[in-house]
């Protein structure tokens, strides 16, 4: 692939491994990674966390202090890159503002969000701004992440629009889950540096607050969502989060291209985090995997018991609410491990199914990347009954370990998932539907030469970032030729 002629500079409140909470860390590292490795330059900035400081990942300073303007007051931050030796990886680099990212937690701590998440991440976007011309060579795509970063689009396009610095800048904005959009006050506008002006209807303003994604979604030059069905989605008023007229006002400027993941991490045949490497050519360890992971858990061993795995977020999204409302539970002959944390309801119930069942069913609220390797080795099926799924990323894991994945027919999952060829669908968000699908799984499963045939089917499919590129590609051409036209 010929050396693109433009730079991409990431901004996101999420990159694995330094911070992660859900799926976006790691989709915008398989990004950026997979950009990187395809020659195109690249640079990710994201705030540096107490996690990340602490983590022991080696940085140095890059350059002096930098005064940043935010509304009335003048911050200084230090930026830090990341030290290391892989050639395939992209430039990272961690805003330092002690006083706004040196906490417990990324957003919040549990039962609250910070109270100053609007200020401390519209100064992560400022500061980035700033650093922009110093780290990139024109012309630049600015790739911003969710609502943490869509303020940049605005800055850029506002404060930033008469600048010579940034005359070659075009900005892209991912909308990886429009379910959470950055709601503030109207006077959070003053307090971050923005005009009153920007209270419009047309560009931040909606319903008697401001919204952050909305804002960025009006001034970016191109928006994306990470599956083509949910980009369908998010333009209808039910699928759309209160937002469907934007992304609809969006027209050809509005595109859902799927995410990916790393094969070479995700791959049953060289994985040494589980108990038995094996393949699609060769299954014979995939049962030592079950029994191993039975172990683990001290489930009984039993072989030909179908052994369904979730690992997941334990919020509504995810569809707790069809599995415990179900009768799977408590009539399927089948075994049940749930791996995740999340909200205290979820996590109480089935701490009390497991408790009545321990024979059949376990929850595990420690979640961990090695446990979730041998959840996904271990089990039969996996379990995606989402409410919604922009994208999803453990259905192509699971895929990729034989473990058949059993989701809705939303998002992501429609576009990753053959219904009885490497995975099962449904549609009606209601506990029967979820019930009637499991047990539709669990007769195929009684079917071994048929399983196995669907197994390898689901091993042989290709989920690796490298099928995102070229679409990321176009739309950052397509973004620069609108620089022309601002």
């Amino acid at each position: 692939m010929a050396r693109p002629p433009f730079s991409v500079v990431h901004l996101a409140a999420e990159y694995w491994p330094f911070a992660r909470t859900g799926g976006l860390g790691e989709a915008v590292q398989g990004i950026a990674r997979q950009q990187a490795l395809a020659r195109l330059p690249t640079v990710v900035l994201l705030p540096l966390y107490r996690g990340a400081r602490e983590s022991g990942v080696p940085i140095k300073p890059l350059g002096g202090m930098r005064q940043v303007t935010l509304g009335s007051s003048v911050e200084r931050v230090q930026l830090w890159q990341v030290v290391t030796q892989d050639r395939g990886a992209p430039m990272v680099l961690l805003v330092d503002h002690p006083a706004s990212f040196d906490r417990a937690g990324i957003y919040g701590e549990p039962g609250a969000d910070y109270p100053d998440n609007a200020r401390r991440f519209a100064l992560f976007c400022r500061a980035a701004l700033e650093a922009l011309p110093d780290l990139a060579k024109p012309p630049v795509v600015l790739h911003a992440h969710d609502w943490h970063t869509a303020l940049a689009p605005v800055y850029l396009r506002t404060l930033l629009a008469d600048h010579p610095a940034y005359q070659s800048v075009a900005a892209v904005l991912s909308v990886h889950n429009a379910g959470f959009q950055g709601h503030f006050p109207r006077e959070s506008l003053a307090a971050v540096g923005l005009p009153e002006s920007l209270y419009d209807w047309r560009w931040l303003e909606w319903y008697d607050r401001v919204n952050w994604l909305k804002g960025g979604m009006a001034f970016a030059d191109f928006v994306t969502t990470v599956s083509p069905t949910h980009a369908h989605e998010l333009r209808t008023e039910a699928g759309g989060f209160g937002l469907h007229d934007a992304f609809i006002g969006l027209k050809d400027r509005f595109v859902g291209i799927l995410n990916g993941i790393d094969p070479a991490v995700w791959d049953p045949d060289t994985d040494r985090h589980i108990a038995r490497t094996y393949s699609g050519d060769e299954l014979s360890g995939k049962p030592a995997c079950k029994a191993a992971l039975q172990r683990t858990y001290g489930l009984p061993e039993h072989p030909r018991t179908a052994l369904l795995g979730m690992s997941a977020r334990l919020v509504s999204q995810k569809g707790l609410d069809l599995i415990l409302g179900g009768q799977a539970l408590s009539t399927a002959n089948a075994q049940f491990v749930f791996l995740g944390s999340g909200e205290p309801r979820y996590q109480a119930a089935l701490s009390e199914v497991a408790a009545a069942m321990p024979d059949r069913i376990v929850a595990d609220f420690d979640f961990t990347d090695l446990r979730e390797h041998q959840l996904l080795a271990g089990a039969d099926v996996l379990l995606m009954p989402s409410l919604y799924e922009p994208c999803g990323l453990t259905q192509m894991r699971a895929q990729r370990y034989g473990a058949l994945p059993l989701g809705r027919r939303v998002g992501g999952l429609a576009d990753t998932i053959e219904d009885e060829e490497t995975g099962f669908l449904f549609d009606e968000y209601a506990p029967a539907a979820l019930d009637t699908t499991i047990r539709r799984a669990l007769g195929l499963y009684e079917e071994r030469e048929a399983w196995e045939r669907h197994m390898r089917q689901a091993m042989a499919r290709d989920f690796s970032w490298s099928c995102s590129v070229p679409r990321y590609l176009e739309v950052y051409h397509r973004a620069l030729a609108r620089l022309g036209r601002q």
